[in-house]
């Protein structure tokens, strides 16, 4: 028998030539996927054994030879671009994207969800400073929650109940304290990006946001007397943007023998707005229930008979309704937000003033919560286009890109915001917001005279 008929040997050799034993259970996973390498491997192996009278050193053939030298570089380029976490099986002996692929299958699960916030000013996040939520989410229904606030006189109150509803187009608040009832209307575009990435409510949108980053390894422990795979991740840039100088530390365990997550921890803090002090979040998903068993009419929100009923329509995405959300962020703080998709809470304008943010703390003085969300909702419209439009033009790949961190209302002349409408053209809206649509070429010459 041939000794290559066997491809143990590959295993061996490339155990020995790339990685340890820890890599070796994706191996055999990885011939199944490509074929054509193992082939030229093999091919190669036997025309060198034929040919060499000296014992076999597969090493030497692997990692000398100009043919399979390249053959291993393709592979891994392939695996890289298409998202295969080839090389990059951890300590651990388990690959997050397996991970991902398991829970991709599950058609329901149940968890909970701990939120917390320190530092700060302990009035503007008093809503939130410390809440627990209960989730329900089905792939072929949606999401349900219900969130809970810490109660003053003690223990726990009911904040609000939440759908949201991606078959229906539609997101559900209700708020049994207030008695406020809000219906909030989605577009297409707003109802299939729920389904692909509704990370607060589906563990999977948080697994794709880390395969996207680097990531290590917190090798295996036991967790509640299950073991674990443990993974970390702290690149400031995978969190949403929450402030200045952020810090994120994000890990999460895996179940070994499932293959299923039973918790993610996040930790992340930065300066917030004006505020010295430093806002920390800390969010803790544990509990988890795979695969339970969901009905269509556990998502069925209940009637809003006795409620004050809000119902919101979401505004078009499109460039002026950007200018409008820009625009209005200048009205209240005096520049543009960090970051496109800033919707942080208009209560920070206190420390505004600016005659819009003077009145706007007049409008919303005395109102209840309830009043005041509603008044949050109509009020940050503008805002939400802004960040809405800024999806679109991601989503649809046509290039965008934002320097609200360096060019202030004063720069008329600079690069706010541009992205692509053809393979000729740009369109740019300018520090003064007025937009323009100017070439390639134009484009490179205005941005490098961007503030740096």
């Amino acid at each position: 028998m041939d000794r290559f008929d066997n491809d143990n040997w590959l295993d061996e050799a490339l155990t020995k030539a790339i990685g340890s034993q820890e890599t070796k259970p994706n191996f055999e996973k990885w011939k199944q996927d490509h074929p054509e390498a193992v082939e030229m491997l093999t091919s190669r192996a036997r025309r060198t054994s034929s040919i060499s009278r000296r014992p076999l050193n597969i090493r030497n053939i692997i990692m000398k030879s100009p043919l399979t030298k390249i053959a291993i570089a393709a592979v891994i380029i392939i695996a890289c671009v298409i998202g295969l976490s080839l090389w990059r099986t951890t300590g651990s002996g388990i690959a997050l994207a397996d991970v991902l692929a398991r829970v991709e299958k599950v058609k329901a699960v149940s968890f909970k969800w701990t939120y917390k916030i320190t530092g700060g000013d302990p009035n503007t996040y008093k809503p939130y400073k410390e809440m627990r939520v209960t989730w329900l989410t089905s792939q072929e229904y949606g999401s349900k929650s219900t969130w809970e606030n810490v109660d003053p006189n003690g223990g726990w109150s009911q904040y609000r109940k939440m759908y949201t509803l991606p078959q229906k187009k539609t997101e559900i608040f209700i708020y049994p304290t207030e008695k406020i009832y809000i219906c909030q209307e989605l577009e297409d575009a707003d109802a299939e990006q729920i389904k692909e990435d509704n990370v607060a409510g589906d563990p999977s949108g948080l697994l794709k946001g880390i395969l996207q980053t680097k990531y290590e390894s917190l090798g295996k422990s036991t967790m509640d007397g299950v073991e674990v795979a443990g993974f970390r991740v702290t690149d400031p840039n995978w969190f949403i943007n929450i402030g200045k100088n952020q810090q994120v530390d994000y890990k999460i365990w895996v179940d070994v023998k499932t293959l299923l997550p039973v918790r993610f921890d996040v930790r992340a803090s930065a300066e917030v707005g004006e505020m010295v002090d430093r806002l920390t979040h800390h969010v803790v998903m544990y509990d988890f229930q795979w695969d339970v068993p969901a009905a269509a009419a556990e998502f069925e929100p209940p009637a809003s008979d006795g409620y004050t009923f809000k119902e919101i329509k979401l505004p078009p995405s499109n460039e002026e309704t950007a200018i409008q959300g820009l625009k209005l962020w200048v009205e209240l703080l005096d520049k543009y937000p960090e970051t496109i998709g800033d919707l942080r809470d208009l209560r920070l304008t206190e420390k505004s003033g600016t005659p819009a943010a003077l009145r706007f703390q007049e409008e919303i003085k005395g109102l209840t919560e309830g009043e005041e969300i509603i008044k949050l909702a109509d009020f940050k419209m503008p805002m939400r286009g802004l960040a809405r439009f800024a999806n679109v033009l991601q989503r649809d790949k046509k290039d965008p890109a934002y320097y609200g961190k360096t060019v202030t209302p004063k720069d008329a002349d600079k690069v706010l915001m541009r992205w692509k409408v053809s393979d000729n053209e740009y369109r740019v809206i300018f520090g003064d917001l007025h937009a323009e649509t100017v070439t390639p070429e134009k484009l490179a010459e205005l941005e490098a005279a961007l503030p740096k």
